[in-house]
């Protein structure tokens, strides 16, 4: 699928050293763009990209800064065509413990990209959320939430301004920096024992191919408000354990068993996520892959039809069907997760 959107186009990946902003940036690189600056606060993040990368540098701008500071992110969007807001405090545990560090990153960090954003009448913004946004139990969910109100609320305050808002939801990105396949991988190669805090936690999960499909098709239909969801499958948490275990044992060779230790849930954590609240079913769509979940303050009767969806008009679409071992092995192996 070509992307000629982002042919000679100035983008800004905000978070852009993280697993999304990566993967994103080299899918991006496949469209030809004038430049894409790689916006983050770890320098030495930002020098293994660089590495990693190197082949593409010519198209390439690293500049360190953090979305707290507005100032740092006007002159980063100066001329900017197109902008990715994935920078984010994303671990439970971390904004449960520093509660306020999470607001001013995910949701007062939020607003100063929405302000920038519009001062510098950048085309379009596409914010990445999660589905711990959905009926939220701990702070991580909370500002995402807060985030995700602020970027919808931009289509009804934005007055003349021409910038296009959106947001897409995901669930957890399978691989990614800090999330439970590279922590299972080192406890199985490392300590010969697997914590988990339920075996029959489920969690809807998709490969970071999956999240970048997701997020470029989004941003092509985004018109203002919307918040994409993607049809993710279920994963059982013991299962990928399981899984896990035993792939690792066979590739390097582990002899020792590798036992699963039930740890219990940490405070603010669900045993059980939601795509969707009751009340978005009135303001969604659905097509074969998402839910479009439109603002609530454009006008019912004109969500039909508009991006060749149709509206659901059903119960709110909550866990799927767990997916099985073979198809987690497949996802890994394809993915190159381990």
């Amino acid at each position: 699928m070509k992307h000629s959107l982002y042919q000679n186009k100035k983008i800004l990946i905000i978070g852009g050293t993280g697993t999304i902003g990566q993967h994103l940036t080299r899918c991006l690189l496949e469209e030809h763009p004038q430049v894409i600056r790689i916006f983050s606060r770890d320098e030495h993040k930002q020098y293994e990209m660089g590495l990693n990368f190197h082949s593409e540098r010519e198209q390439l701008r690293f500049l360190i800064g953090d979305v707290r500071d507005s100032n740092r992110l006007s002159r980063a969007m100066e001329g900017i065509d197109y902008v990715f807001h994935c920078a984010a405090m994303k671990h439970v545990p971390a904004c449960e413990y520093n509660p306020f560090e999470a607001v001013q990153t995910n949701v007062l960090g939020t607003q100063n990209v929405i302000q920038n954003a519009l001062s510098s009448h950048v085309k379009k913004v596409l914010f990445i959320s999660t589905d711990k946004a959905i009926s939220p139990t701990n702070t991580y969910g909370a500002t995402k939430l807060l985030a995700e109100k602020l970027i919808s609320a931009t289509e009804l305050n934005k007055g003349p301004n021409s910038t296009v808002f959106s947001a897409v939801r995901f669930g957890n990105v399978m691989g990614s920096r800090g999330s439970v396949i590279p922590l299972f991988k080192k406890q199985i190669l490392e300590q010969g024992e697997i914590t988990i805090t339920d075996p029959d936690m489920l969690r809807y999960m998709m490969t970071p191919g999956q999240a970048i499909k997701l997020i470029l098709k989004a941003n092509e239909l985004a018109t203002g408000g919307e918040v994409f969801v993607l049809k993710m499958p279920v994963v059982r948490i013991e299962d990928l354990a399981n899984v896990m275990i035993k792939e690792l044992s066979a590739k390097y060779d582990v002899n020792r068993p590798v036992r699963i230790k039930q740890i219990g849930l940490r405070p603010g954590e669900k045993r059980f996520e939601e795509l969707m609240t009751e009340d978005e079913v009135e303001y969604a769509n659905e097509t074969e892959d998402m839910y479009i979940i439109f603002s609530q303050y454009r006008k019912k009767e004109n969500l039909d039809g508009e991006t060749g969806a149709k509206c659901i008009n059903k119960p709110v679409p909550l866990m799927r069907d767990i997916i099985s071992k073979e198809e987690i092995l497949d996802w890994i192996i394809k993915e190159k997760l381990i």
